[in-house]
């Protein structure tokens, strides 16, 4: 009874509901200027007996308050490490491996890792057999998946000056070690449509691709267009059909949930998170939305994006977390009206067997191991 009165004054009071902070791991980061209505006890209930699974974070810092928030919120997480050459923090494997490996250790089994690997290694000699070893070190240390980033495809390029593609053959040797181990891949391979198309402020990423236009695909004509991309992901799932595949952020296709559809249908191997993407669902018809979730309710997992970096106050850390998890139960579970993303929204109601498999159930069948023991 203590833990549940614990929850309930965390997301009923929690000043984090309205703040939803630009981050550098992925766009459809926007402000939420609206604070919902406080949650019910019973719907607060509800989430905690879930055991809920946030399936993509980015966890870089210790912390006992931060623990103390997850343990309140019966919050699993899986702590993801991003090679990426703009961050002078993320240009590096081992100080994020280390950093997000006593992440691990302190957290009691309220975190798993998920690594990564430098691809701007691609041209030297013995490349894919030096990644193995590394992600070999990192599964014995308890990664229970590897990711794939947007670098692969929109940046990386060949000695010929041609972009790499995540279904280069030379990464192939690297699918099948994490199909052998039983692992899976996380793949966030490209980006939304806005990064292909002239700027638009009412869009969800605006804000994002100002920030980082690096990332702006209208600014760079030369790079290839957003369906290569894509169909380079598709034949990355043909090829390895039984190696698990979640595509991070919706797959890249939440602007078009038909789109995904169709994906889902043609590749029994793939499945998508919700990270940073609920931004995009909300502007999207309330029933075209509640619809493609009950129908791809077992491909669907749960997550945010939410980061805590190694200079963030921990409280702040810990207010965004606990305003998240407010917002976004609140969307997916309730037919409240309120607001997200500085829009009045509906809630979808999801009924109770599928927000399981949402929060929980999806995660335990795609990451194997995602519960520490």
């Amino acid at each position: 009874m203590r833990g549940i009165l614990l929850l309930i004054a965390i997301l009923v009071y929690a000043p984090g509901c309205n703040r939803q902070t630009a981050q550098p791991s992925s766009a459809a980061r926007s402000t939420n200027s609206q604070s919902p209505a406080p949650l019910s006890e019973a719907e607060l209930t509800a989430l905690a007996s879930l055991e809920p699974i946030d399936t993509h974070t980015h966890v870089a810092k210790a912390d006992p308050s931060f623990y103390t928030m997850l343990g309140q919120l019966h919050m699993h997480i899986v702590d993801i490490l991003v090679f990426d050459d703009h961050d002078k923090y993320r240009n590096g494997m081992q100080p994020q491996l280390q950093d997000a490996l006593r992440v691990v250790h302190e957290s009691q089994g309220h975190a798993v890792l998920c690594t990564t690997f430098n691809p701007f290694q691609f041209g030297q000699v013995g490349f894919p057999q030096s990644v193995i070893r590394a992600l070999n070190q990192d599964f014995e240390q308890g990664a229970v998946t590897m990711k794939i980033w947007k670098n692969i495809g929109m940046e990386l390029k060949d000695q010929n000056g041609k972009y790499v593609m995540p279904d280069n053959p030379i990464f192939e040797p690297i699918y099948k070690d994490i199909e052998k181990h039983n692992k899976t891949l996380i793949a966030h391979v490209a980006e939304p449509d806005a990064a292909w198309q002239p700027p638009d402020p009412n869009s969800p990423d605006y804000s994002y691709y100002q920030e980082n236009p690096v990332w702006y695909m209208y600014r760079h004509p030369e790079a290839p267009g957003k369906k290569q991309i894509l169909d380079a992901r598709d034949h990355l799932l043909a090829l390895n059909p039984k190696l698990r595949v979640v595509g991070a952020h919706l797959g890249s296709m939440e602007d078009d949930l038909e789109e995904l559809a169709e994906r889902l249908n043609r590749y029994p191997n793939f499945a998508v998170d919700t990270a940073a993407r609920v931004p995009h669902l909300v502007i999207q018809p309330r029933d075209r939305v509640r619809a493609f979730i009950l129908k791809y309710q077992d491909r669907i997992l749960y997550g945010t994006d939410l980061e805590f970096l190694p200079d963030e106050p921990a409280k702040d850390a810990v207010s965004e977390w606990r305003g998240q998890y407010a917002l976004d139960w609140r969307y997916f579970s309730t037919n409240d009206s309120f607001g997200y993303s500085n829009r009045k929204v509906q809630g979808l109601g999801l009924p109770a067997s599928v927000l399981r498999k949402l929060y929980h159930e999806n995660a335990i069948r795609w990451i194997p191991g995602i519960l520490s023991r």
